[in-house]
């Protein structure tokens, strides 16, 4: 995400560093480049204009002019700015003072409701909270059929409809229920349209007027640009939400409705879906968001995910293990399956100070943990904490297990020698030249 505008920026920023000196005329001129940048983007152009003239007062003033490195105080100014634009902080779900808590989920359709829906479910339930899905898309059976499967798959218990049900009478009954159950939120699965239509308005201040919830989350399509903004401002007006998700970010390059929204709308973005998974959904920060996007990392929110994937007491034996150098391949397979949790590679390795640099243009594929796995899987218990009695034959036996070759299984040993030697480096303070997994 925001891939051609880093790119853009990243370039603008290296000639304003390579000057010792930055007069009026140069920062102008990168200020007129960074407007392009941002046009570029997809950023509304209002929203560009306000930026660039706020971003351009500061430049030119004391603070840089004056500065020993001007090139980073205006990098700088840009990333302050950038926060502000996008909120200036987190924006958390209001909670109900007596449970449960109502958020109703509003979008058209297509925009990705009935995920996100399960997905906050599940932010929901790391927070120890109790939440019940409501199926309110009666006109479309596929999505009360959806929904309830997403909801067996995160073990989240959801208040299933008859197609052609009225929204608003089943929220007493769901209510009713929810309480019964001891639920403590109620995400309500709204229906969308193929555009804003009155109708679908109709139906939705009917069942606000119903549910009284504490929040309204708008639903956008972070792909969709301009049209994400102009949506959002059009279900403000008809039932003042509380804020936005937007989903899809991950496929986005440019990233102007992110940019756009909170200064179009006056409301936050809450959250943004980064991924397909069911877990991908994170609570937004806009100052992580401009670092990302200036191309310092997100090392924050990258120890977060770390934290909610490894366990300390399994992390503390393999720290023993390696001490000892007995790193096998049972650990490493367990390893494995921490990095997954933690989502995809490329967004992880993204989330690295200067990594997103270095990996530009190197394809970064996930599925090679599923073939690492499957050698893996295809040893035995031996096998795994002995890699020295692994002879021609067991090589065999675990490349025909795995359905691979013999080639990819003494790659694998190779790169696991190369890790535990890595590993034993880095305990003495040597530096770590990571190996890669490619097959």
């Amino acid at each position: 995400m925001f891939e051609s505008l880093s790119d853009r920026l990243e370039g603008i920023f290296k000639k304003l560093k390579g000057r010792g000196l930055l007069k009026e005329e140069d920062v102008n001129a990168a200020m007129k480049e960074i407007r392009m940048a941002l046009l570029e983007a997809d950023v509304n152009f209002r929203v560009v204009k306000d930026f660039i003239e706020k971003v351009r007062q500061r430049a030119v003033g004391k603070e840089v002019i004056e500065s020993i490195t001007p090139g980073q105080q205006v990098v700088k100014i840009v990333h302050d700015e950038l926060c502000k634009l996008m909120g200036g902080g987190n924006s958390k779900i209001n909670l109900a003072p007596n449970p449960p808590t109502v958020i109703m989920l509003v979008g058209l359709h297509g925009s990705g409701k009935t995920t996100t829906a399960a997905k906050l479910a599940i932010n929901f339930k790391k927070d120890g909270r109790r939440p019940m899905l409501v199926a309110m898309d009666t006109g479309r059976p596929a999505a009360i059929d959806q929904l309830q499967s997403l909801g067996a798959q995160i073990d989240v218990p959801v208040y299933a409809t008859q197609p052609g049900d009225d929204p608003v009478t089943i929220f007493p009954k769901a209510l009713k229920k929810s309480n019964l159950e001891g639920r403590d939120v109620l995400i309500l699965d709204t229906a969308g349209r193929l555009h804003i239509d009155e109708q679908l308005m109709a139906e939705l201040e009917n069942l606000k007027k119903e549910s009284n919830p504490q929040e309204i989350l708008l639903v956008a399509d972070a792909m969709t640009g301009q049209d994400a903004v102009n949506i959002s401002k059009s279900f403000d007006e008809r039932l003042e939400i509380q804020g936005v998700i937007l989903t899809k970010m991950d496929g986005d390059a440019r990233g102007g409705a992110a940019l756009s929204i909170v200064h179009v709308t006056g409301k936050p973005v809450k959250f943004i879906g980064v991924g397909e998974k069911i877990d991908l959904l994170e609570p937004f920060h806009p100052d992580r968001m401009a670092s990302r996007i200036l191309g310092m990392g997100d090392v924050v929110t990258l120890v977060e995910k770390a934290q909610e994937a490894v366990n300390l007491e399994d992390a503390l034996k393999v720290e023993g293990k390696i001490n000892k150098g007995r790193f096998t391949f049972e650990d490493l397979f367990d390893q494995i399956k921490q990095i997954k949790k933690m989502g995809p590679l490329e967004n992880i390795l993204g989330m690295i100070p200067g990594m997103g640099k270095q990996l530009k243009g190197v394809n970064i594929d996930d599925r090679a943990f599923v073939k690492v796995e499957a050698i893996i899987n295809s040893m035995t218990a031996q096998e795994r904490n002995n890699y020295v009695i692994l002879n021609g034959s067991r090589k065999k036996r675990i490349a025909a297990g795995s359905g691979t070759v013999v080639a990819d299984v003494n790659k694998l040993i190779k790169q696991h020698l190369a890790m535990k030697k890595m590993l034993k480096k880095m305990k003495r303070g040597k530096g770590l030249n990571m190996p890669q997994f490619k097959f």
